[in-house]
């Protein structure tokens, strides 16, 4: 069946998917390592690639391949590659195309792990980074060297909640001839596409709103053309990065309810914003939903809705947070994110802790700030938890 006319919901029921001998209604487990050839000539066919056979799971696979498909087709890119983790799609991509004196720039407030690797191992490779405010593109054109090959960005970004104009990025890197790479994991390709304003690669920790149900960790790269989606794809197959059929399915599954969870969500997250802007404990609200949100208009170009995520200021600093954190009961005291379960942390005594005030603060963590991942529970009861829980402070 042809899915590339359907509206955004049809896709997630109908892309990827194909008929196998059973006529299943679903996308079968083929949970299975090796696949077996016709023959000789078939198997060396498979390996030349001049045959679409399937070989061994680390390399392809049926039900993983649906879920690619799928994916790419909701980011209305070229191809998919799914990845074990959302990590194994970050280092799939570093690995790929980033060499030994090869600079990138990245937003600052990017999610941890993805700065740290990079900081912290690429670096005694000799590959080099900048991480600046990209919410004012002239950071990003002051940072680039001679040696610059990748501008790395998240938007909105974790968990400060700054958005970067995504049309300006692909201007800058243009002129440049710099590949571009989005994490859109905060938003899903529901409410953004990167690709659709000439990014080369987009990217989703898939553990989060994809799959949506804080039961399975997966990422997923979508390029935009072949020339990079080819040695992305030969990349994760080297690392040995991919991901599980069973997980696979699992997502694809999770995929189904992605607009109606991500509907109940962000309306919830915009009744939660309106109630933490109005109380005498929390000193601000970034919400991209909100008028006060410095790039409110931005955000209304961009993104097809403001999504589920909140991050705010609790005026008395860490120790507000930390009895806070111990106080709430409905809400999970968890990281991660997307789920239909409200999370919610406090970076500065939990994920940030070890990190010295100097430094957090540079990147937009403050002693006070948390970040709330709304869920689809009663808005009543989300927001009595959370009143119950600041009174306490």
């Amino acid at each position: 069946m042809e899915t590339k006319d359907l509206g955004f919901d049809s896709k997630l029921i109908h892309a990827g998917t194909f008929e196998d001998q059973f006529g299943s209604a679903t996308v079968p487990i083929y949970q299975t390592s090796t696949f077996k050839f016709k023959s000789a000539d078939h198997g060396a066919a498979c390996f030349a690639g001049e045959d679409d056979g399937y070989i061994y799971t680390r390399i392809n696979n049926p039900t993983i391949g649906s879920l690619e498909d799928l994916v790419a087709e909701l980011e209305n890119g070229y191809r998919g590659v799914a990845c074990s983790s959302g990590m194994g799609a970050v280092n799939t991509i570093y690995m790929a195309l980033l060499e030994k004196g090869a600079h990138m720039i990245s937003t600052a407030a990017v999610y941890g792990p993805s700065r740290v690797v990079m900081e912290k191992h690429y670096s005694r490779f000799g590959v080099e980074s900048t991480y600046v405010d990209t919410c004012d593109p002239e950071n990003i054109r002051k940072a680039i060297r001679p040696n610059t090959k990748m501008i790395f960005i998240e938007t909105p970004a974790n968990p400060t909640m700054d958005i970067t104009d995504l049309a300006e990025v692909v201007k800058i890197a243009k002129e440049h001839n710099l590949i571009t790479v989005a994490d859109n994991t905060f938003c899903s390709p529901y409410l953004q596409k990167p690709l659709d304003y000439g990014f080369d690669l987009v990217f989703h920790s898939i553990t989060k709103f994809l799959n949506g149900h804080a039961d399975i960790v997966g990422g997923i790269i979508i390029a935009k053309d072949k020339k990079l989606y080819d040695p992305v794809r030969a990349m994760m197959v080297a690392l040995g990065c991919n991901m599980d059929p069973h997980q696979a399915y699992m997502v694809i599954r999770g995929l189904k309810t992605l607009s109606l969870r991500m509907d109940r969500s962000q309306q919830n997250a915009m009744k939660v914003a309106e109630f933490l802007e109005k109380h005498p404990k929390v000193k601000w609200v970034k919400f991209p939903g909100l008028k006060s949100h410095p790039q409110y208009e931005l955000a209304q170009k961009q993104m097809n809705g403001p999504g589920g995520m909140i991050s705010f200021e609790l005026k008395g600093g860490i120790d507000a947070g930390k009895t806070f954190m111990n106080s709430v009961k409905l809400a999970l005291l968890a990281v991660s994110l997307g789920g239909v379960e409200s999370l919610i942390q406090h970076p500065a005594s939990m994920t940030h802790s070890k990190m010295d005030k100097a430094s957090r603060e540079n990147s937009g963590i403050t002693d006070g700030l948390v970040r709330f991942s709304v869920g689809i529970e009663n808005i009543e009861d989300i927001i009595k938890d959370l009143e119950q829980g600041l009174d306490k402070i």
